[in-house]
């Protein structure tokens, strides 16, 4: 934007993921705070959930005696809420605040209605997590507020006459937070983000069309038709009622301005940091110690050798069968299977389910280099629902036996890689170095950090043209592994065969790819994910930290 200048007196930022790492919102919270912090060092604020306890305290938090100490000692914070302040143990260190929202159960009827009279949300249809969301977003708000409240009693502004506050809301989770600052202090200026759409997301999920029939899509009717009203409502308010509303990809903007009634006036996509990723002198060993720890497992559970010329491919990220693309994984490693790769290969699929613990008799059998075939050679770790989990349903279905003679062999790992899952005990990222190949075919998917996470680490990823990522890459690279590492296929409503077979191709020619081809690959990979840093990308919040500070003021006037 011409003269937008977008210095602030202070940016607070709230998420149910701050110092709660769940899914990508952490993951963009926790990389953009270092740029955030080299450019505006400390005036960053991140507010979360308080929802741990000295049994299980945030091994992501640590807590400060004098960050934030008269701020502390002023405050009067009604209704009981309790918050500890600290630093976010992430490249930056920025502060945090993490807030106690139980006592705030008591009192919700009273701001729920509240939030009817001012902006008509609907509580009374809610049940889930909405209840917990919200009570902690309105409890973030009254903290929000005595914050700014401290800031301007003490100058701690540039110009006391014209303060520069900023409020940004992460997804509808927050919006009850916005909403009470919106009332409570009008001079703030608020941005809402919304990372994925509540209706859009449900659509997807119960196996309705989302892009074909988009434009035929009303979401207020969605919403009562799939029993999301609450939340729909609530983040439909937050949208409208923000100074600026701001989404992460032009798929996702294309569905909120069909779904919540308002086009986003900023896309800002996701950037990221590769400073976890292992420098050139230490990449050599640890991909040799992710290959050598997954094909000991492959071959304690299957009872035959995989030798270090096996092809490893992976997909990962959340247990959402559909819309993160894993029934197009395995029936794309089926119909691989059935093309005689020509060498072994091997595919994990890495989504965390309802995981009970590691199998036993794996782990005996990888102490004992035991060459005994386990049963059911398929899976790593043991699950509550095994019955109805539709990823070892599938596996099943499609007849994958991980025998002597599979061309492809299908591992299941459920469990979250946080070093200590009993089997492996390596974390997600010190194994993506050991893999060849990733694949993200995602029906829904607004950004997509596991392909960008996959290419950091100079893995070749294929993806499709409904992630943001993917479209992203469209725009900006030649749709080729040899230009950027990364392969996006145009998926829509109505041609999974045609992608399932083009990523079976895919990987294919990434099986039989010369050496030096898969070198040069590599180096495409690791630029892209340099163009994709946060360095690049801050530019689109400056841009929505300037339209929220110029709204809030044409409001204030």
């Amino acid at each position: 934007m011409d003269n937008c200048i977008s210095e602030f007196d202070l940016l607070l930022e709230t998420s149910w993921e701050v110092c709660n790492k769940i899914g990508g919102i952490y993951t963009v919270l926790s990389t953009k705070a270092a740029t955030l912090q080299k450019r505006y060092k400390d005036k960053t604020i991140f507010i979360g959930p308080d929802v741990w306890s000295e049994e299980t305290p945030s091994p992501y938090f640590i807590e400060s005696a004098t960050v934030l100490k008269k701020w502390r000692l002023e405050a009067s914070l009604p209704d009981n809420i309790d918050v500890r302040v600290g630093r976010w143990d992430i490249p930056g260190k920025p502060i945090v605040v993490l807030v106690k929202f139980d006592k705030m159960y008591d009192i919700k009827d009273q701001f729920y209605g509240r939030m009817w009279e001012l902006y008509g949300v609907d509580s009374l249809h809610a049940y889930g997590d909405y209840d917990e969301a919200c009570a902690f977003s309105h409890a973030a708000g009254i903290v929000a507020a005595s914050l700014v409240d401290y800031y301007k009693r003490h100058n701690l502004v540039a110009d006391p006459a014209h303060p520069a506050f900023i409020s940004h809301y992460d997804e509808w989770t927050t919006g009850m937070g916005l909403l009470y600052i919106k009332a409570e202090r009008p001079e703030v200026a608020t941005i809402f983000t919304t990372h994925a759409t509540s209706i859009g997301r449900s659509i997807c999920g119960n196996g309705k069309p989302l892009y074909d029939q988009l434009p035929n899509y009303n979401g207020d009717q969605m919403a009562r038709e799939l029993n999301m009203e609450s939340k729909h409502s609530l983040e439909k308010a937050a949208a409208h009622q923000a100074d600026c509303f701001t989404t992460v990809s032009e798929v996702t903007a294309r569905e909120c301005e069909q779904l919540l009634d308002r086009r986003p006036d900023v896309v800002t996509p996701n950037g990221f940091e590769n400073n976890f990723v292992p420098s050139a002198a230490k990449f050599g060993r640890a991909r040799t110690d992710a290959r050598a720890t997954m094909l000991n497992v492959a071959s304690a559970l299957t009872g035959h050798r995989y030798d270090d010329s096996t092809f490893i491919v992976v997909t990962s990220g959340r247990c959402e069968y559909r819309n993160k693309g894993i029934d197009l994984f395995l029936d794309a490693a089926s119909r691989l299977s059935a093309d005689n790769p020509g060498r072994k290969v091997l595919a994990f699929v890495m989504v965390p389910a309802w995981v009970d613990k590691g199998r036993q008799d794996l782990l005996l059998s990888i102490n004992d280099q035991s060459t005994s075939r386990l049963a059911d050679p398929v899976i790593t770790h043991s699950l509550h629902n095994y019955n109805s989990d539709p990823i070892i349903n599938r596996i099943h279905q499609i007849g994958f036996t991980n025998d002597e003679h599979s061309g492809v062999s299908v591992i299941y790992v459920p469990c979250y890689l946080n070093g200590a899952d009993g089997i492996f005990d390596m974390t997600y990222y010190g194994l993506l170095p050991g893999f060849d190949a990733s694949v993200f075919p995602s029906y829904y998917e607004p950004w997509g950090y596991t392909p960008l996470e996959s290419v950091a680490f100079g893995v070749p990823t294929i993806t499709t043209s409904l992630s943001g990522f993917g479209q992203w890459v469209l725009d900006s690279f030649d749709n080729s592994f040899r230009s950027c590492g990364v392969r996006v296929e145009k998926r829509t409503d109505g041609n999974y065969d045609e992608v399932r077979d083009k990523i079976a191709d895919d990987l294919l020619s990434l099986v039989n790819a010369p050496a030096n081809d898969l070198k040069a690959i590599t180096k495409a990979a690791k630029a892209t994910a340099k163009a994709a840093a946060w360095s690049n990308f801050i530019c689109y919040y400056g841009e929505a930290f300037c339209i929220a500070l110029k709204n809030a003021a044409k409001r204030n006037k």
